[in-house]
């Protein structure tokens, strides 16, 4: 874990511990834990997030999260949820929470880019981590000890708690042929990505999931990507672009966090620090998978019921945008802070080691079961 938690880190510690909590009650809010929550005292949290209310994935998880916390708790954390706006906007939960106005929030790594690049390999690294090989690497190959010292600058204490999968590449309202057909192309991004793109010559705009709707109708905006396609089919971008590229390696994987007030989080009695960090950590499975079940659904649905074009980038695209990752990462390997290239060089070295071994394992399985023969 990290230098200013006196928990136990490793996931069978955290059960053992939560089992003296009594999961299965907490779970189900029973009077057991009702006496020394009123005896405790009982803390209201406020959690901001980057999203609108319910939004299909993003939304949802963050709900969900609020609502684990509160009944991991016994009831003693009892957390309310602001969507995007609400309390402060979407962009400045991160600030907020540092700031103490509110106590966590829930949003993606990929925006606090400047904060610090270093933050943003915790979120997503084009051609980088999948969503199990980032919190691989986190849980295993020492990148939440980083993770904890990056955001312990901001009085944060972060946690990854969900990850949308693979994202696609984004919605073009025309088709891509040659990587010269990227300059100029007013393209919607965040994070790393943002600068690999830009290295392409493309026009990179930040803005959020609504707001890039808008622009793409009005013409602000040639392209974008958002999240997949359970999300973005929400968002109704398929209305007003029709070509769906993929894949979308400028994020292989986008993880979600939770950053939550340090000294809020160091106040808590050692029960509650862990019922906080099982809530995150035990969600993470279930969001990624709920999002890549649901954007399977969704991508099929908007290809047969929506008449969107799905295209795969043309590969001299793609080695382009390696190439463009490649050198965006060589300069963070060179950056003036000490503990972003600490940051960087364990990202390399654990992406090193776990592409060597995909080889073998998940590309070897994912190739084989794409041969042509006769199943069921």
């Amino acid at each position: 874990m990290t230098d200013h938690d006196t928990t136990p880190s490793p996931t069978l510690s955290r059960r053992a511990a939560l089992t003296g909590l009594g999961v299965a009650g907490a779970v189900a809010g029973t009077a057991t834990l009702a006496a020394p929550a009123i005896a405790q005292g009982v803390q209201d949290w406020k959690m901001v997030t980057a999203w609108p209310k319910n939004l299909p994935g993003p939304g949802v998880a963050a709900q969900m999260l609020a609502d684990r916390i509160t009944a991991l708790s016994g009831g003693r954390i009892r957390v309310k949820l602001y969507a995007a706006g609400e309390l402060v906007p979407g962009r400045g939960v991160f600030d907020a929470v540092s700031e103490g106005t509110a106590e966590l929030y829930h949003a993606v790594p990929s925006y606090w880019g400047s904060k610090s690049k270093g933050i943003l390999l915790f979120g997503s690294q084009p051609f980088g981590l999948r969503a199990d090989e980032q919190v691989g690497w986190l849980a295993h190959g020492g990148g939440q000890a980083l993770y904890d010292e990056m955001y312990a600058r901001f009085g944060l204490k972060p946690f990854l708690c969900g990850n949308s999968g693979p994202q696609m590449a984004g919605w073009f309202r025309k088709e891509i042929n040659t990587v010269d057909d990227l300059k100029g192309l007013r393209f919607r991004t965040t994070g790393l990505a943002s600068e690999m793109c830009s290295r392409l010559g493309m026009a990179v705009q930040a803005m959020g999931g609504r707001d890039m709707f808008q622009a793409l109708q009005s013409g602000a905006l040639d392209a974008g990507e958002f999240i997949g396609p359970w999300t973005d089919s929400a968002l109704g971008y398929y209305q007003v672009a029709k070509h769906y590229y993929w894949p979308g390696v400028g994020e292989p994987s986008s993880a979600e966090e939770c950053g939550v007030n340090l000294a809020a989080y160091e106040a808590l009695p050692d029960d509650l620090k862990q019922a906080v960090a099982y809530a995150c950590e035990s969600l993470y499975n279930p969001v990624w998978t709920e999002y890549t079940t649901k954007h399977a659904q969704a991508l099929k649905q908007l290809v047969e019921d929506q008449g969107v074009m799905l295209k795969k980038m043309p590969d001299d695209v793609l080695v382009a945008m390696g190439n463009a990752a490649g050198e965006v990462i060589a300069d963070l390997r060179e950056d003036s802070d000490d503990l972003v290239k600490r940051i960087v060089e364990s990202f390399l070295s654990y992406r090193v080691s776990i592409a060597d071994y995909m080889m073998y394992a998940d590309n070897g399985q994912m190739n084989a079961r794409a041969l042509d023969y006769t199943y069921g």
